[in-house]
């Protein structure tokens, strides 16, 4: 899962919207449907998998049961100890030790009668990455309203991202404080309301009203949200200030990371928007924040108390930024894996559902008790095990479901989801005929799995495979945990989501065996010492019946969407569906 470190965020307390229960009418009538074969242009073989359905679960097919039985989680385990060894040195994209897992997954996938799904008739779509770094030239400084410079000191005071498409960028403007710089009609909340921000540099914060939904809330606060919204309303730069003292700047030593398209422009970057001629991101600390807000007669600690209650306080700053922005590329070529296994229904095979998860990880960087290979064992191996598992399942099934199945093993998820973000917009199959995504990125098998958050679900028809299939698991479905970690927006299925394609991503839930309903603490506790640590290698602990469990549970909500003659769709008035469903 990717970490955000260019965002400095309040701790709000978003709510989480409740997972919707199925409406049994709704049930009714569409077993009605697949009973009486009112569907003349789909195959009556989808039937089966849904003829015991009801609204607290689903009895699969007897076929698709005994196959469900032989996941074994040794073979789950193998495909984590070879994709975590130290001798792939921690999947770094555009390394040899990634290309081992590219070839690696690419080989189990045929092993398992998966077809090549890439470009050329291969199993790779190629990704052309860009890294960029800031060049020690680069300067910024603040005047005030009598011409006063203020100088900042680099690395402290203020901190700039390098431009991926403009090597050499000058900029001259003045300040505007926006707030967190969203606007959501859909909730009455707009921090642009009669602010002039053209040609002007917008100064924001992170973090969003506490009563936005957690996902609105996380999705809203995002640096490419952020961003798209301050150019949309004629910004030409964005400052992410810190709130807190003792905020640090963004580290950026081992640079910024951008896909490149075919014409070789930015096509997807978390730091840039292609296209936009964006001309300034950085980032400013509290103190500075703190300069800009006194001289314009604006009190902080107000502002803040009122962005977190919902109400906008933008105010034109009296401040006028100078920055000169020298940039430096690295260019590299990694790859996306991805396979297909065609669908039984003449109409249907057209579509497809997509299981993902990323395959790369850190590489090789900072020690760690004397340890510097970041093996990804649980980030992400664990995910790309199950997405493989899933593929098996499928081989031993004598008859595919109605649509076709895609497998896709992403690169560049810990460089700002960049592999997906690049799928998901340039598939290697008709973009309008994907789906859905079910992604799957560090499932934490540490404890039994005996609950789960579907992350995103809510959203769209999802959530009506996932509580069936759930259901038939005996595991229970809750609301997120851990709202403040904006999970939903942190990993692969985010890319589909922003395509308009309904996507989820299950997570542990908070059930334990002995009835605390406390997992999340002891997850918590394991992150804080195995989270992007070298010490995520297979001798850390695992629970490989969960990891079997996760396999069977993503399997079963794939399969169901894939039998189920009505794509899914977003909710009526949902808040992604209105903004992305166009798409």
């Amino acid at each position: 899962m990717q970490r955000y470190p260019t965002r400095v965020r309040l701790c709000t307390q978003p709510l989480a919207l409740p997972l919707p229960l199925i409406r049994s009418t709704r049930m009714r009538f569409f077993r009605l449907l697949l009973t009486v074969g009112s569907f003349t242009t789909v195959s009556a073989a989808l039937a089966p998998a849904f003829a015991q359905s009801s609204a607290a679960g689903f009895t699969p097919d007897k076929k698709v049961v005994k196959a469900l039985e032989h996941v074994r989680p040794a073979d789950f385990k193998a495909h984590i100890q070879y994709l975590a060894d130290d001798k792939l040195l921690g999947r770094l994209p555009g390394t040899p030790g990634y290309q081992m897992a590219v070839d690696y997954v690419s080989q189990q996938l045929k092993a398992f009668g998966v077809q090549p799904a890439g470009e050329n008739g291969t199993y790779v779509q190629k990704v052309r990455l860009r890294r960029a770094f800031v060049k020690p030239e680069t300067t910024l400084s603040l005047r005030d309203a009598q011409g006063q410079t203020l100088p900042l000191a680099a690395g402290k005071e203020y901190g700039v991202y390098p431009n991926p498409e403009t090597a050499s960028q000058r900029v001259e403007a003045p300040l505007v404080f926006a707030g967190y710089g969203i606007s959501a009609p859909e909730l009455g909340y707009d921090d642009y309301a009669g602010l002039d921000v053209k040609g002007k540099i917008v100064v924001v914060i992170g973090g969003a009203p506490r009563p936005f939904p957690s996902t609105v809330s996380a999705a809203s606060q995002s640096a490419v949200a952020v961003l798209q919204n301050a150019l949309h309303h004629g910004a030409t730069g964005v400052v992410m200030a810190a709130t807190k003292p003792t905020a640090g700047m963004p580290n950026l030593k081992r640079g910024a990371y951008s896909v490149l398209g075919a014409d070789g422009k930015v096509a997807a970057s978390r730091s840039y928007v292609p296209g936009a001629q964006l001309k300034l991101f950085g980032n400013v600390n509290a103190a500075t924040l703190h300069t800009l807000l006194r001289a314009a007669g604006t009190d902080t600690s107000q502002v803040f108390a009122a962005l977190r209650g919902g109400k906008p306080a933008s105010v034109a700053l009296r401040h006028t930024v100078s920055a000169a922005v020298e940039s430096r590329y690295e260019d590299f070529d990694s790859y996306n894996v991805v396979g297909k296994l065609t669908g039984s229904d003449a109409k249907l095979r057209d579509e497809y559902v997509v299981h993902s998860a990323h395959l790369d990880h850190l590489g090789v960087s900072t020690p760690v008790q004397g340890d510097s290979i970041y093996n990804g064992a649980h980030d992400n191996a664990s995910g790309v095990a199950s997405v493989l598992e899933i593929a098996r399942v499928y081989s031993r099934l004598k008859k595919m479901p109605a649509r076709s199945m895609l497998f896709v093993l992403q690169t560049g998820e810990e460089l700002g989801l960049l592999g997906s973000a690049y799928f998901a917009a340039q598939p290697t199959v008709p973009k309008q005929s994907i789906v859905a995504n079910v992604n799957t990125d560090m499932p934490t098998i540490i404890a039994p799995l005996l609950s789960v958050v579907p992350l995103g679900a809510q959203h769209s028809t999802l959530d009506e495979p996932v509580n069936r299939a759930a259901a038939y698991l005996n595991l229970t479905v809750e609301a997120d945990p851990e709202p403040e970690q904006n999970r939903f927006i942190r990993s692969d299925q985010y890319s589909f989501v922003t395509q308009g394609i309904p996507a989820l991503h299950i997570k542990y839930g908070n059930k334990t065996a002995d009835g605390k309903n406390d997992l999340a603490k002891t997850v918590q506790a394991w992150r804080a010492l195995t989270y992007h640590k070298p010490q995520d290698d297979i001798n850390g602990t695992f629970d490989f019946e969960a990891g079997k469990k996760y396999v069977q549970l993503n399997f079963l909500i794939g399969y169901q969407v894939a039998q189920n003659p009505q794509r899914p769709t977003w909710k009526p008035g949902d808040f992604f569906g209105g903004r992305y469903g166009a798409k």
